[in-house]
C-alpha cells in the first residue's frame, strides 16, 4: 500500500540516513522542504523532495495536505506509564507546602505507587496503562520507554515489565522497557539497604533476563534514594545480563552520578536538573545523552536542566516527559516542547530535535525513528493549518495536531 502525501506547507526535520544525533550548535539547524511531498509504502518512508519535484508515480492513495505541515512523531525516552492509580492527594498535599523529599519521608511518592501496584492485577494496571499509551499516540508519541520501579518485589517488578510487554505486542508504537528495580528502597528494607540491592541483583536480574522482558537498566542515584557506589553496582550487575545503563540523576543534588552513568557507557543520564562544570565536561568525553524533562520541573517547582550551558558546550540533548503519577502526571509531549521553550530558552528548533532525533538516539531507535528519512518508519504528525513550526510551542494550550501517523497508519 503506497500513499502519497502532496501540497505539504512544510515537511520538517528531514535527514540522510546515519545521522544519530545532533549536538551544540548544530541543534539550531532543523533541515526541512517547503511545498513538499512524502511517499510512504506500508509502514516506511520511501521517498519526499519539493512538489515540483515529485516523480511520476502510482499511488493508492493520494492525501492533499495543503497549509498543513508535516514532521516526526515525538521520540520519549523517559516515561514510567505503568502505574495503578493516581496521587491527586500528593498534588494537594505539595500546594498545602509540602516538599516532595517531606511526601516521601511521610510514607508517600514511589512506596505509595509501589503499595497501590501491589493490590492492583497484572490485567488491572494493563487496562489502566493502555489508556494512556492510546492517549499519548494521539498526541504525537511515536515511540516511548517505559520503565519499571513501582513494584520494588520481584513479583511486583516482573507485574509491570509484563504489563509493558504487552504493549509491546499489542500496539504499533516502538517501546522500549527498562528495569528500575533500584527506584526507591522499600520499607522494610530501611536498615538493610545491602539485602535490597542483592535481592536486585540475584533474583530480580536473572528473572527478568529469563524472560527477556527488558532492554535497559535504571537507578534513581540520588541523595536518599541509592548512593554512586550503589548505582554502580547494580548498574554493572545489569550490563552483565545484557541491559544498557539509563540512569535518573542529579535532580536534587550532584554526587557524581554523571561520571558513574558516563563511566559504565550508559546511553542516557536523564534529569539534570543540578548540574555542575564537572559534570558537563565528564560528558563531554562520552556518548551519552543528556535528557531533560521540563515538565517536570513545571510541576514540582524546582529547577529546569540549564539546556543552554548543555549545549553552548557542544553536547546533544534530548526532551522527554517523565509521565509518572507523583511528579508528571502527564505524557504530553506537545506540552514538554513548549515548556523546554519558555522556560529553558531552547529555540523551536532545538526543542524539535531534542524530542525527535535525539530522543530516539535515547532509546536506540536512531535507524528507524526519530526523523523524515528514507527507509525510516512512517511515523509522522500532521499539523493543522498553522503559520509556522513556532507555533507548535507558541501555542502551547492549543492541541495543533490533525492527525498522526504511525507505522503508516492513521491512529483515529
Amino acid at each position: 500500500m503506497t500513499t502519497l502525501f502532496t501540497n505539504i506547507k512544510e515537511l520538517i526535520q528531514i535527514r540522510e540516513a546515519g545521522i544519530t544525533k545532533v549536538s551544540g550548535s548544530e541543534m539550531a539547524v532543523l533541515p526541512t522542504i517547503q511545498n513538499s511531498f512524502l511517499v510512504i509504502e506500508n509502514d516506511l518512508i520511501i521517498d519526499f523532495g519539493a512538489m515540483d519535484d515529485l516523480p511520476e508515480i502510482n499511488p493508492d492513495n493520494i492525501v492533499d495536505v495543503s497549509g498543513k505541515m508535516i514532521l516526526p512523531t515525538w521520540c520519549d525516552s523517559h516515561t514510567h506509564l505503568v502505574y495503578a492509580g493516581n496521587r491527586i492527594q500528593e498534588f494537594v498535599d505539595r500546594i498545602n507546602g509540602l516538599s516532595y523529599e517531606q511526601i516521601a519521608q511521610r510514607g508517600g511518592g514511589i512506596l505509595n505507587s509501589a503499595s497501590k501496584l501491589k493490590q492492583t492485577s497484572e490485567d488491572d494496571l494493563y487496562e489502566q496503562a493502555k489508556e494512556r499509551l492510546e492517549e499519548i499516540m494521539r498526541l504525537g508519541t511515536g515511540a516511548v520507554e517505559i520503565k519499571s520501579g513501582y513494584g520494588l518485589t520481584v513479583d511486583g517488578e516482573l507485574k509491570m515489565l509484563r504489563v509493558i510487554q504487552r504493549l509491546k505486542t499489542a500496539y504499533s508504537i516502538a517501546i522500549k522497557a527498562t528495569f528500575l528495580g533500584a527506584h526507591a528502597l522499600p520499607a522494610i528494607y530501611k536498615n538493610s539497604r545491602e539485602e535490597y540491592i542483592e535481592l536486585i541483583i540475584n533474583e530480580m536480574l536473572p528473572a527478568i533476563a529469563k524472560e527477556e522482558l527488558a532492554d535497559f537498566i535504571d537507578v534513581f542515584c540520588e541523595t536518599g534514594y541509592f548512593t554512586v557506589s550503589e548505582t554502580e553496582q547494580i548498574m554493572q550487575a545489569g550490563i552483565s545480563f545484557g541491559l544498557q545503563p539509563k540512569i535518573h540523576v542529579n535532580q536534587f543534588t550532584a554526587i557524581g552520578g554523571i561520571q558513574a552513568g558516563v563511566n559504565n557507557n550508559a546511553l542516557s543520564v536523564d534529569h539534570l536538573e543540578v548540574l555542575t562544570p564537572a559534570d558537563i565536561e565528564a560528558l563531554v568525553k562520552s556518548q551519552t545523552m543528556p535528557v531533560a524533562l521540563p515538565s517536570c520541573s513545571y510541576y514540582l517547582s524546582i529547577p529546569y536542566t540549564p539546556a543552554r550551558e548543555i549545549i553552548n558546550a557542544g553536547l546533544p540533548l534530548a526532551l522527554a516527559s517523565d509521565h509518572n503519577p507523583g511528579s508528571t502526571p502527564s505524557g504530553n509531549m506537545n506540552f514538554v516542547v513548549a515548556t523546554a521553550c519558555i522556560k529553558m530558552k531552547m529555540t523551536p528548533e532545538e526543542a524539535i530535535n531534542a524530542a525527535t532525533i535525539n530522543g530516539a538516539y535515547a532509546m536506540n531507535l536512531s535507524n528507524t525513528h526519530g526523523s523524515i528519512t528514507i527507509g525510516k518508519k512512517a511515523n509522522f504528525i500532521i499539523t493543522k493549518s498553522i503559520a509556522s513550526y513556532a507555533q507548535l510551542p507558541y501555542s502551547f494550550g492549543t492541541n495543533l495536531i490533525d492527525s498522526v501517523f504511525i507505522e503508516g497508519k492513521l491512529i483515529s
